[in-house]
């Protein structure tokens, strides 16, 4: 009977699949552990570690108890070449899934990326392809509920591993009336912090939301937002960018007034305040040259060459970008990111011979599109099931009404647009492979050249995709023939044009160049637009000092060894096998230097090559790609602030959509130091030194972190002072015997209590919609006392404003006696780094990927400013 009901239920699984999946030829699937799935990527990967842990982290299918359902990458591109060719059977002249697999395999040519990569097949997560989401109000909607929908919004889309932005412009100025009990506006600064907060709040499998708050210049507000990032802790969930039309930029230039006002659209504002352009310029500048924020937006460059805005009127107007910039969006829409790994198109790389094969990559430029067209039914499908767990939650139609809403105007305006995100990545590597130094003359002239070869075959494939399989729902030839872009195309192919308006195009727009970042790392090569890194570097690896032969370099402050190896850039290995240099060689600083300076690398690293070249090549290059490029000025520490001026001019002269700089070190010097600097007078004012209370403020305000300890849900309440971290208390989060704490709460208050006979007790309160309410009696039986223990004598260093990242340092130097304690060390880590200052430099600490040491914390992670890799939690 046992045998029986087992065969039965195995019968209901294979229907259950069979119905959800669509999956016909059901055989069970396999279940790897981590190293079954890192041994077998490190082969796929050559040996290269961090590839391989990149994509058993972030890419390998897994459900939500960590159970992982591919071994290798090679099962990743079979997952999402079927889907694409089950879409691809529904239209004429399908490609097959070998055809398409042959397209994605090892990374070579045609590189998904994000969301499509870990989501396309995946029925383990309901979760979204597109890589980022624009939201917005309509009209004047300026209202606290306008506000607030726009936060509630935010959440639900990052919930679904969306990256997301939305402008403030709409909201009006500060000391604006309000008929409410306020009496006044407060501006829209609180409301930045309010969506950065939720940001950092919502959790995307181990990772935080990604936001970009944009504002027009035109805003009497826009002093104060580029200002918010200036103050100690403020706005550190979100990418803040300033939208500048040319009267601004014209004003600033020529030191002339400029009229501000609100609404900043109306042609009879209430409010007008003229500035000095130059003034509020110079301090945009001040404030990127010092901290890397704001980005700059040229809105009038973006919206006058924007082919969705030809359909403004019918809800395509561009309000905003996604968090990296490189998309630029109307409310509600979408877009779904796609790379071609250019170095794969060069032939004989590195040798005198060497050459790009033009007609490999105008075909394949042609599938990148067709793929990334397929890719939007798939996202539709996806958005399907979204709206199906919806209606299928269990909580009531008011509170779901919202969310619902929310995915049918995604739905609607997917569709009907059906924008794709075709882009490139290895460009750096590419010229380097041709024998051309990034950032000459001739180097830009050639990618340039690729570029208009990308935007002429996208397009031409999307014009072949209308004939075949429908022009996207509101193409309409008349409203686009007086944009720059497309008039761009018509002069330079007149017959794509011609069938373009006898067909129409699949796509509302097509290309962009995004950011590849982990992608980059398994294609090995330089990422997206960006010139290499650095072609050699160190890493380290963990070694036992007992065993013979052992080369120890390094001891950390647990006292574990390890071994310092030199690491090549993977393409400046091809470089040197390919002038008869061993990569396998023990080199020297000084033969290292020397091989660098006879390779095409050297010269062309993001630190060193000519900075007002790539602002030009990236002026060049935008001229071909209808959204946006995403690309990073990187500077010396030692450069001044009229280099910015400059390099911020030159990107709005040469038609550069935005640019953001970076000055190498310029994060720590995000928040105001408490130290002035006497030698500069137009530095900003120091804050005040930090606040040590001797005697515990009755109630403090308190932020929930919940973590897990061994395999046992805890929480950690931190109290804070001023928005600092003053105390901490740690407990077993456990509906029998532990702490009984709802989902949704992440804030409340610690109140400390005595009695008559003098005993102390800390009540923790939580909010609801009745006001406080005590839930938690803080010395209890629900408190271990050897955790209390440890917890006050973190709280005894932290009331006394300790540096936060030494206070971690503290943490995890504690040699405690059991295992279970030990993770409880790093639950309490997690709590506190979320208070560590954006730019903090993690002294004493090496890159796990790399060995530099050049960690800084980024958000609670650290990031390495080497090698680029990071690591959360």
């Amino acid at each position: 009977m046992q045998s029986h009901l087992l065969a039965v239920s195995k019968l209901l699984q294979i229907t259950y699949l069979i119905i959800n999946s669509k999956i016909y030829n059901i055989v069970e699937k396999q279940i790897y552990s981590y190293d079954e799935a890192y041994e077998e990527s490190l082969r796929y990967f050559q040996g290269d570690e961090l590839a391989a842990r990149v994509w058993v982290n972030k890419y390998a299918v897994k459900d939500s108890f960590g159970n992982i359902y591919e071994k290798s990458p090679e099962d990743m591109h079979w997952r999402i070449a079927n889907e694409i060719a089950r879409v691809e059977s529904k239209y004429p002249n399908a490609l097959s899934a070998k055809e398409l697999y042959d397209l994605l395999d090892h990374f070579k040519y045609i590189v998904p990326q994000g969301s499509p990569m870990t989501g396309i097949g995946n029925d383990y997560q309901v979760a979204s392809l597109s890589n980022c989401f624009v939201i917005g109000v309509d009209g004047a909607a300026d209202s606290y509920g306008a506000i607030i929908k726009i936060d509630e919004e935010q959440v639900q889309l990052m919930k679904r591993r969306g990256g997301v932005g939305h402008d403030l412009s709409h909201i009006r100025p500060k000391g604006s009336p309000v008929k409410n009990s306020a009496l006044t506006s407060t501006g829209l600064v609180p409301f930045m912090e309010r969506y950065s907060n939720s940001t950092r709040e919502v959790a995307q499998d181990g990772r935080r939301g990604a936001l970009m708050l944009s504002v027009s210049i035109n805003h009497p507000d826009s002093e104060a937002f580029i200002d918010a990032k200036m103050t100690e802790g403020k706005v550190t969930g979100a990418n803040v960018s300033v939208k500048l039309d040319d009267a601004f930029m014209e004003a600033a230039i020529n030191g002339k007034p400029y009229i501000q006002k609100y609404p900043i659209d109306a042609a009879n504002p209430t409010f007008t305040k003229e500035i000095e352009a130059a003034t509020l310029w110079k301090k945009i500048v001040h404030n990127a040259w010092k901290s890397a924020e704001p980005g700059v937006l040229f809105w009038d460059t973006i919206i006058r060459e924007s082919v969705p805005d030809c359909y403004a009127d019918l809800g395509y107007r561009t309000v905003s970008t996604n968090p990296c910039g490189e998309i630029p969006l109307c409310p509600y829409d979408s877009c779904r990111l796609l790379a071609i790994n250019l170095y794969s198109y060069v032939v004989n790389p590195f040798r005198p011979n060497a050459y790009f094969d033009f007609e490999l990559f105008k075909k394949h430029v042609e599938l990148a599109q067709r793929i990334m067209d397929d890719i939007i039914d798939l996202e539709l499908e996806k958005i399907e099931r979204i709206i199906n767990k919806i209606d299928d939650d269990p909580e009531n139609e008011e509170v779901k009404r919202s969310e619902r809403v929310l995915w049918d105007k995604i739905y609607k305006k997917s569709g009907q647009g059906r924008r794709t995100g075709v882009g490139i990545t290895a460009e750096g590597d590419m010229l380097a492979a041709l024998g051309l130094r990034y950032g000459t003359e001739e180097a830009t002239e050639f990618s340039e050249n690729v570029h208009k070869v990308v935007a002429l075959y996208a397009y031409r494939s999307s014009v072949a995709m209308a004939k075949e399989r429908g022009a996207f729902e509101i193409y309409n030839n008349e409203r686009e023939q007086n944009n720059p872009f497309i008039q761009r195309l018509a002069e330079a192919d007149p017959e794509l044009y011609k069938n373009m308006k006898k067909y129409g195009r699949r796509n509302i727009a097509c290309l962009t160049i995004a950011p590849t970042g982990t992608t980059s790392l398994m294609t090995q090569t330089t990422s997206g637009i960006e010139p290499v890194f650095l072609p050699v570097y160190k890493r380290r690896r963990k070694v036992n000092p007992n065993d013979t032969n052992v080369h120890v370099d390094f001891v950390d402050e647990t006292g574990d060894a390890f071994e310092e190896y030199i690491v090549f850039h993977h393409k400046f290995v091809t470089w040197m096998e390919a002038n008869g240099f061993d990569p396998a060689k023990r080199y020297t600083e000084e033969e290292i230097d020397e091989l660098v300076a006879q390779s095409p690398y050297n010269k062309a690293t993001s630190n060193d090559v000519d900075w007002l070249m790539k602002v030009k090549m990236q002026g060049r290059i935008q001229k071909w790609v209808d959204h946006s490029i995403s690309v990073t000025i990187n500077l010396p520490n030692d450069v001044d602030e009229d280099l910015v001026n400059r390099l911020y001019v030159e990107a709005w002269k040469s038609g550069c959509k935005g640019c953001t700089v970076y000055r190498d070190g310029s994060r720590s010097g995000v928040l105001i130091s408490a130290k002035a600097d006497k030698d500069k007078k137009d530095e900003l004012p120091p804050c005040k030194p930090p606040t040590v209370v001797e005697v515990r403020p009755k109630v403090l305000e308190a932020d929930v972190v919940r973590f897990q300890n061994n395999k046992e849900k805890w929480v950690a309440f931190v109290g804070l002072l001023d928005g600092h971290p003053y105390e901490i208390f740690t407990g077993l989060q456990d509906d029998d015997e532990g702490i009984l704490l709802p989902k949704s709460v992440t804030m409340g208050r610690i109140i400390k209590n005595v009695d008559e006979e003098g005993n102390k007790r800390y009540d923790f309160q939580f909010e609801n919609k009745r006001g406080y309410k005590t839930t938690i009696e803080g010395l209890s039986e629900k408190f271990n006392k050897e955790y209390w223990n440890y917890a006050k004598l973190i709280s005894g260093v932290l009331r006394y404003r300790m540096p936060i990242e030494q206070v971690i340092k503290l943490v995890g130097s504690l040699q405690l006696h059991s295992e279970n304690i030990n993770t409880w060390k790093n639950g309490v880590e997690r709590a506190l780094k979320k208070y560590i200052q954006d730019g903090t430099e993690a002294k004493g600490k090496r890159c796990p990927s790399c060995g530099s040491e050049t960690l800084v914390y980024q958000e609670g992670c650290l990031i390495c400013t080497t090698c680029g890799s990071s690591r959360c939690g």
